[in-house]
C-alpha cells in the first residue's frame, strides 16, 4: 500500500491535474447538493474549495448528505473538512460558518470564479443567483433545481440558461410541494453539477 504524505493521485493526465489543480470553486450550502459537489470536486483533484454554510449536522441530514453518525451535532464546514482531509489531504480548504445573505454574498464568493449554489429554499437560490449575477461580473453559477421525488433520474438536466448561469435537475420537482428526497436522485444532481464545474475548468470557458 502507497503512503499518501499530503499528496493525492488522481489517476489523470498531466495538463488535467494541473488545471484541475489551480482551480478555485466556492460551494453556497453544504447539505445533500453542496456536501456531495465538495467531495466529488475533492476526489477529481479540485486545488482549492470555499465551504459556506451556518448549519449543524443533524440526524434528518444523514440519507442524503455526505456526513455519518460521527459528524452528529458538527458545523457541516468542520465535517465537511474532516470528511475531504480524509480524501484528498492536498486540497486547500476555505471554511466561512455564517448565512449567505444579499448583503455578504458578493463579500464572500465574489473572488472565486466559478460558485455552486445549493441552498434548499427557492427564495434563497433566487437571491444568490440574482445578486452573483449581476455584482460579480466574472462569476459563473452551477446551480440546482428539482432533484426531489422517485421519478426517472434521467429526467436531470444540465441547462444553460446564459453564459454566466448552468442549472441542473429537472426544474420541476421540489421539496415544498411535497416530493420526497432520497440519495440517489440527489447525488445524481449533485454530480451534474460537480461534472459542469470540471467541464468549465477544463474548457476554460
Amino acid at each position: 500500500m502507497s503512503k499518501i504524505n499530503g499528496t493525492f493521485d488522481s489517476r489523470l493526465p498531466l495538463d488535467v491535474k494541473e488545471k484541475l489543480k489551480s482551480a478555485r470553486v466556492a460551494i453556497a450550502g453544504l447539505g445533500g447538493l453542496g456536501s456531495n459537489i465538495a467531495v466529488m470536486l475533492a476526489r477529481s483533484g479540485v486545488g482549492k474549495l470555499l465551504l459556506v454554510d451556518f448549519d449543524r449536522v443533524d440526524t434528518s441530514n444523514l440519507n442524503r448528505q455526505a456526513y455519518s453518525i460521527p459528524h452528529l451535532g458538527m458545523w457541516k464546514t468542520e465535517a465537511l473538512t474532516q470528511i475531504i482531509k480524509d480524501i484528498n489531504p492536498a486540497v486547500e480548504l476555505e471554511t466561512i460558518c455564517t448565512k449567505i445573505t444579499t448583503e455578504n454574498a458578493t463579500s464572500l464568493l465574489g473572488e472565486y470564479p466559478i460558485v455552486c449554489e445549493a441552498f434548499d429554499k427557492p427564495e434563497q437560490k433566487a437571491m444568490l443567483i440574482s445578486t452573483i449575477l449581476s455584482e460579480c461580473k466574472n462569476t459563473i453559477v452551477v446551480s440546482g433545481n428539482g432533484m426531489a421525488s422517485y421519478s426517472d433520474c434521467n429526467k436531470i438536466k444540465t441547462k444553460k440558461v446564459t453564459e454566466r448561469l448552468y442549472i441542473c435537475g429537472d426544474g420541476v420537482s421540489d421539496i415544498e410541494k411535497g416530493d420526497i428526497l432520497i440519495a440517489s436522485r440527489v447525488l445524481i444532481c449533485a454530480g451534474h453539477q460537480a461534472t459542469k464545474v470540471i467541464q468549465l475548468i477544463l474548457d476554460d470557458e
